[in-house]
């Protein structure tokens, strides 16, 4: 699951310090524990990876991301759940699984090295969110 929070004309990214896709950016998130609801993984990752807490607003896209080894066989099976927050609480800093946090520019994005199906996911969000206000 993911979270995609704006600030004004920016959106919270993290860069990825392990494996799969380290050196990555993405949007903060993380896997589900056992018996875990979905909102309150978005929550614990917000925390155990910015500093921040979160607040859900809605729910925003389902994506499924496959990723295969160098013999073309799956090796990885996301299907990830992004949900539009906002910001409740907390210090912002990289902790747990990511190596930096930064505030980046919707229009800068293409600026950095991003996993797949983020730049869509925030661009669809930022443009559906301007509309909404």
């Amino acid at each position: 699951m993911g979270a995609l929070i704006f600030e004004g004309d920016s959106i919270l990214l993290v860069e990825r310090a392990g494996e799969p896709l380290k050196g990555y950016w993405s949007l903060p998130g993380g896997l589900l524990e056992t018996g875990e609801l979905i909102e309150d993984a978005v929550r614990r990752e917000m925390r155990e990876e910015t500093g921040l807490e979160v607040d859900l607003l809605y729910r925003f896209d389902i994506f499924e991301r496959i990723m295969r080894d160098a013999d073309g066989r799956p090796e990885y099976h996301f299907v990830l759940v992004d949900y539009v927050c906002k910001i409740a609480g907390g210090t912002m800093r990289a902790a747990d699984d990511v190596s930096r946090v930064e505030w980046v520019p919707v229009a800068k994005m293409r600026d950095y090295k991003m996993t797949a199906g983020t730049i869509e996911a925030v661009e669809r969000a930022y443009t559906d969110g301007r509309r909404k206000t």
